[in-house]
């Protein structure tokens, strides 16, 4: 990015389509400051005001005032008093309706006008590419309430010509407050767009964080799994039942983080498994995405007028310091409730100074589950029977019930004529009649019998492919907490999960959908998702 000294705005192109002038080398990506923010910033450097009559920009985490760098690092944050910065911005806020931000805006949009044309035209060209072979009913446009996806959602109804596709929000249960007030006036200023939301009524955030799996951090957010993938999948599932593919657009981008960095525009998110996705404005940065917003005036969450950089669960343990530095001065009651949590947490696992824990991030780059119970359960307690051959005895950490049985469907047929009902036997077979495992155990007792009568059960080479298998279902009978992931990974819709009023809940899998294919037993390591966040050391 350059800055054009004349004109007072960053340019894409280092001669300013305005004056003419060579700009000077700026930074790699920017976007604007609203007037909230820069006020924000004033108070926390006891200068309000000072830079209303300038043209404010951020870049690499850093913010320019005329093309200057401002002197601010988030650790100056560490000693502000909240409540004193309510008491300012309240202070300033009428004095600080008059700025220059509509000025600068305007002339900035005015600069960078053929890349506006470039960037749109091509992502235009792109959806209706994509769209090609797929219905209106075949497709929908993965809505978040943050600016990609806004930008994404007018770029398809631009490019098909059309305001009736399908939109559908994941609720996290954990937005801002601001998201669910922009997502009201979308769907008031969208009347003819279908808009269905999708949330996990379910699960109950600080619940799970308090009594099963804590907090989750970078490497450990199953949150994303039990409330957003898989109440998701949920939603598909449902609307577009029978379908053999759906093409969703999504608004995923390539310098957001590293991981997404190296995603393809035609796959984008993978995690649901009937659906192809679409990302118009994968290789677009933040410069992009606000010239078009600036462009095209479309509304936005006014999370951003605050100085958030990204808008999705606010309380993520991906969110910057900067972040959080705004929703204790924007939300005091939910960040202090989390804040309080996060102690509670530390304590809990025996860190010798929660506060500093909570202050410096600890929780945020932990891993694993010790000093959790629930972790415990990832734990297998199993021995070779010595008198059978190929045969294991598992001590289960929670009784037989039905749910266990229904865990074996993927290596065949449940057959519950052949066995010994006295002895607690079940033979799974194949489709025609092989014995391929039997079972031994009765409901409510934790002792089964395993034996593994044929090599080739759930598509194995050997006994010893096949004993891993085996171990993956038994952790996800101990481990299943109902957090969805499996009913994801199933792409012909054969698992589901039902949990009742008292949080009980059941695995089932539909003979009638379910062909065997095994995905669902390997596909997270271990067998089960929560295994992978929740391993402990021995």
């Amino acid at each position: 990015m350059y800055w054009c000294k004349s004109c007072k705005i960053p340019t894409y192109d280092e001669i300013c389509p305005i004056c003419g002038q060579k700009g000077k080398h700026l930074t790699t990506d920017v976007r604007p400051v609203y007037p909230a923010e820069r006020l924000l910033l004033e108070i926390i450097k006891g200068e309000p005001m000072k830079y209303r009559e300038a043209s404010v920009w951020k870049g690499s985490n850093s913010y320019y005032a005329d093309g200057k760098r401002i002197d601010f690092s988030v650790s100056d944050t560490k000693e502000i008093e909240p409540n004193y910065i309510r008491e300012k911005l309240a202070e300033y806020q009428e004095e600080n309706r008059v700025n220059s931000f509509d000025v600068y805006a305007k002339r900035f949009v005015e600069a960078n006008s053929a890349r506006y044309d470039y960037i749109t035209s091509e992502a235009c060209g792109y959806i209706r590419k994509a769209a090609e072979g797929y219905g209106k009913t075949d497709m929908f446009v993965s809505f978040s309430g943050g600016k990609d996806s806004t930008v994404v959602s007018d770029l398809v109804m631009r490019a098909l010509s059309d305001q009736q596709i399908l939109h559908i929000y994941g609720d996290t249960t954990l937005e801002y407050p601001e998201t669910l007030q922009y997502v009201k006036r979308f769907r008031k200023e969208h009347p003819k767009t279908p808009f269905l939301i999708s949330r996990n009524n379910d699960k109950d955030f600080y619940d799970l964080c308090e009594k099963t799996s804590g907090p989750p951090s970078r490497v450990m957010r199953w949150c994303c799994t039990i409330f957003k993938t898989g109440a998701i999948q949920r939603k598909i599932t449902s609307i577009f039942k029978g379908k053999k593919k759906v093409l969703m657009f999504n608004g995923l981008r390539r310098n957001e983080s590293k991981a997404r960095s190296k995603y393809e525009r035609d796959t984008g998110e993978t995690k649901i498994a009937i659906q192809k996705g679409a990302s118009p404005i994968i290789d677009w940065m933040n410069f992009d995405v606000w010239l078009y917003i600036l462009t095209t005036g479309v509304d936005i969450n006014n999370a951003y007028f605050f100085g958030y950089e990204r808008v999705g669960c606010w309380c993520c343990p991906n969110n910057g310091n900067w972040s959080e530095v705004l929703s204790s001065i924007y939300m005091p009651e939910q960040y202090n409730r989390f804040h309080n949590m996060l102690v509670e947490f530390a304590k809990k696992i025996g860190k010798p100074d929660p506060e500093v824990y909570v202050a410096e991030g600890g929780w945020k780059a932990r891993q694993g589950g010790n000093g959790l119970e629930y972790a415990k359960t990832s734990v297998l307690t199993f021995e070779p029977c010595a008198l059978q051959e190929n045969t294991i005895n598992f001590e289960l950490q929670k009784p037989i019930d039905e749910g266990l049985y229904e865990l074996f469907k993927p290596f065949g047929y449940l057959n519950r004529e052949l066995g010994n009902k006295r002895l607690g036997e079940i033979y799974v077979t194949d489709k025609n009649g092989k014995l391929l495992l039997k079972l031994q155990g009765h409901i409510g007792s934790r002792t089964l019998k395993v034996s593994m009568l044929d090599k080739t059960a759930g598509h194995c080479n050997s006994f010893s492919a096949l004993d891993k298998k085996i171990k993956c279902q038994i952790t996800k009978y101990q481990m299943c907490m109902g957090c969805l992931a499996c009913e994801s990974v199933c792409a012909k819709g054969a698992i589901s999960i039902v949990i009742d009023r008292e949080g009980m809940k059941s695995y089932k899998i539909h003979d009638s959908k379910c062909v065997r294919c095994g995905e669902c037993i390997g596909h997270f390591d271990g067998g089960c998702y929560m295994r992978r966040v929740m391993t402990i050391k021995r």
